[in-house]
């Protein structure tokens, strides 16, 4: 691993470090700490010099040295002429478990106080419609609960959604999750194995990259511009390496908002059936069309089952709904559910119900949660504009996210930053598997104009203290339990 990477890792796993009161140095301080007792950071390890992390971390040096004195002092770490700054010796270290480094997830493992989140993107609470479905929810009369492939008609309900956008779908095809995180998990377990050559988009979705690595997974990144993946260099990918998978998000494709075009999309599907490669779509945002004309899905343009479709009801109803679906062919869909079965015996069924209850009236519902996104981007959009108009943010056509582009500096410093004067985001490096987008933020806008205000506002105070390469030491006030 090259030592920008190592860099991007332990930025990532320090998270939210800087939130909380007290000097930077000592929250610092306690975050390696923390990893240290966790195990996660192993005896012996090398951490960064104090300029090259203050740099990632978008603070002075005297931070870094003043944490680094502290762990030192209390015999964590050791520093040695020639050999550097290295985590000390220590008689019990937990075994070796895939954690995540992911952002997303820390947000939401590790709730900030007084922190606007501009990185998990998600309705921020359950709409009326869901309350009601609860409230006509009926519970069977009899049986175990058990159904690891999913109840019967939550999956005539997916299949029958999928009829109506010209995918002609049978039950036997559909398998429910408990997400669509969970569906990518399943889809991971069964066909990718350790060394195992993977297509995924640079940019891409986070948490497909935490699974395939944890998986051992040899990634093959392709790049996303405004049109969607890069169709020469998918094909040649597909053609040429014959990958045991390959991972797309053709609609709205999360984090640039892209659209791949129908004929596109039917070559890149077609490349796949040809080299009998797995293509997952990922079509969780697919729905979430501005203008009401969702655009065709991938899995219309083959007959065989080369694609592989992921479904969610989180970003349309509710991320607390945890209902997720898979459609493939019915004997993935068996094999699936027998993985399925391993870990979890079967999604929630009171959940199945009122998903099933939901998707019989689902258009009133979408067509609200169309009318909101369409209003908070272009919200987003016109305070970019005023406030930070040196910033690009390409417009999109639906979705939940721009794909936004400083013009000179770090993201992953900036994000740092941002997070110290109150506001939460994405840096493009954690979503790019080729190790690009650096100067990349993802902002989502799926929350109120006061919200989005007020975040926007707090990013243009953090990018006015930005200087490309780091920040000068904050002026210790307090903002909502942060030190700045």
């Amino acid at each position: 691993m090259e030592q920008g990477e190592d860099m991007d890792h332990l930025v990532g796993a320090l998270g939210l470090w800087s939130t909380g009161r007290g000097p930077l140095y000592l929250l610092l301080a306690r975050r390696i700490r923390e990893l240290i007792d966790e195990g996660r950071l192993r005896p012996g390890a090398l951490l960064p010099p104090e300029r090259a992390l203050a740099a990632a971390l978008a603070v002075g040096r005297t931070t870094v040295v003043g944490a680094y004195g502290t762990l030192r002092a209390e015999g964590r770490i050791v520093r040695r002429q020639g050999s550097g700054t290295r985590v000390a010796e220590a008689a019990l270290v937990p075994g070796d478990v895939a954690e995540t480094d992911n952002p997303i997830f820390l947000h939401l493992l590790q709730p900030p106080a007084g922190v606007i989140l501009l990185s998990c993107a998600a309705p921020d609470g359950p709409p009326p419609e869901l309350r009601a479905a609860y409230a006509r929810m009926e519970l069977p009369a009899r049986g175990l609960g058990y159904h690891p492939a999913g109840l019967d008609g939550l999956r005539a309900a997916v299949a029958a959604r999928y009829a109506a956008r010209g995918v002609p779908t049978d039950p036997g095809q559909i398998l429910v999750t408990t997400g669509g995180q969970q569906a990518l998990s399943l889809l991971t377990r069964l066909l990718v194995g350790p060394g195992d050559r993977v297509l995924v988009e640079a940019p891409t979705y986070p948490g497909t990259l935490d699974l395939l690595r944890e998986a051992g997974a040899v990634l093959r990144p392709v790049a996303v511009g405004p049109d969607g993946v890069d169709p020469e260099a998918a094909i040649r990918t597909l053609s040429e390496e014959r990958p045991a998978l390959a991972c797309l998000g053709s609609v709205y494709q999360n984090p640039t908002g892209s659209v791949l075009p129908p004929l596109v999309g039917r070559r890149i599907a077609a490349a796949a059936a040809r080299a009998g490669v797995p293509l997952i779509d990922d079509e969780v945002p697919a729905e979430l069309s501005f203008s009401g004309e969702a655009p065709p899905t991938v899995a219309g343009y083959v007959d065989d089952g080369a694609v592989i479709s992921v479904g969610s009801l989180s970003k349309v109803v509710w991320g607390g709904l945890r209902i997720g679906w898979v459609r493939a062919p019915a004997a993935m869909v068996t094999r699936l559910a027998r993985l399925k079965a391993v870990h979890d015996l079967g999604t929630d069924v009171p959940a199945q119900l009122v998903a099933t209850d939901l998707l019989s009236g689902l258009d009133a519902l979408l067509a609200r949660r169309r009318r909101e996104l369409r209003h908070g981007h272009d919200h987003l959009r016109e305070l970019l504009a005023s406030r930070l108009p040196e910033w690009d943010c390409p417009p999109v056509q639906g979705g939940q996210t721009v794909w936004v582009r400083l013009p000179y500096g770090d993201g992953v410093a900036f994000a740092q930053l941002a997070l110290r004067h109150g506001v939460g985001v994405l840096p493009g490096v954690c979503l790019d598997a080729a190790g690009g987008s650096r100067p990349y933020l993802r902002l989502h806008f799926v929350t109120s104009d006061a919200e989005l205000t007020e975040a926007v506002d707090r990013l243009a105070a953090a990018w006015a203290a930005y200087d490309g390469r780091g920040a000068l030491e904050g002026t210790g006030a307090a903002l909502g339990g942060i030190t700045v």
